[in-house]
């Protein structure tokens, strides 16, 4: 059985270019996002790297740890960085885990676990092992989403889903498409009442479909 949304992440140690670190130790009291590639090396994920160097900052702003993670050694690890900065323009200051036991790779159910890398593999062999999961500091799982190696991922919509995640935590839910500072959503199993109260004036659509002003 994989991991489902609200899941407990496994709480396993793994080798990184910056050391070992025990996953539930790593995220802490933060957010984390947790993001998976096949192979080094390859031109898709040196871009997607690179997009997570570019947008230090912005997971700063967020409290957000990130943690990469692909089934290489810490030493092509090393070298790679190298590549993603030149690319990137931007220093890769997160860890990679170097999972080539893959056992974070089964863990998180991105592979089966009888799945082994063959002498000589190619990224076809680990394809699946291209997923971003975003963790709670209750280090549960609150995301996930896995995509195929041709296409590569977009982090303006990862920090979206990020920032609507650590808005519902505030009880509140988001709509389609919803950027910070627009209203959100009163769930359904709060009062109009009690929503005024606690949120402000509500906004009702429909019946079952009521707005606030978004909760600072």
């Amino acid at each position: 059985m994989g991991l489902r949304i609200n899941d407990t992440i496994p709480n396993i140690t793994v080798a990184t270019d910056k050391g070992d670190i025990s996953l539930h130790d790593f995220v802490g009291d933060s957010w984390a996002v947790i993001f998976s590639h096949p192979k080094d090396f390859t031109p898709v994920c040196t871009t997607e790297f690179g997009a997570v160097a570019q947008l230090a900052d912005e997971w700063a702003k967020r409290g957000t740890k990130v943690l990469g993670v692909s089934v290489d050694g810490v030493e092509e690890h090393v070298k790679w960085k190298r590549d993603i900065e030149q690319v990137a323009n931007a220093k890769a200051e997160f860890a990679i885990v170097a999972d080539i036991d893959l056992t974070m790779a089964k863990a998180f159910d991105m592979l089966p676990a009888e799945a082994y890398l063959p002498d000589g593999r190619t990224p076809a062999d680990s394809a699946t092992v291209r997923s971003v999961f975003i963790v709670g500091p209750d280090k549960q799982l609150k995301l996930s989403m896995t995509y195929p190696m041709t296409v590569g991922r977009n982090f303006a919509e990862i920090l979206r889903a990020l920032d609507g995640l650590q808005m519902s935590a505030k009880g509140v839910a988001t709509p389609a498409n919803w950027q910070l500072g627009e209203d959100v959503i009163v769930p359904p199993a709060v009062s109009t009442e009690d929503a005024t109260a606690k949120f402000g004036d509500v906004t009702e659509v429909l019946p079952y479909l009521r707005t606030v002003k978004a909760p600072s």
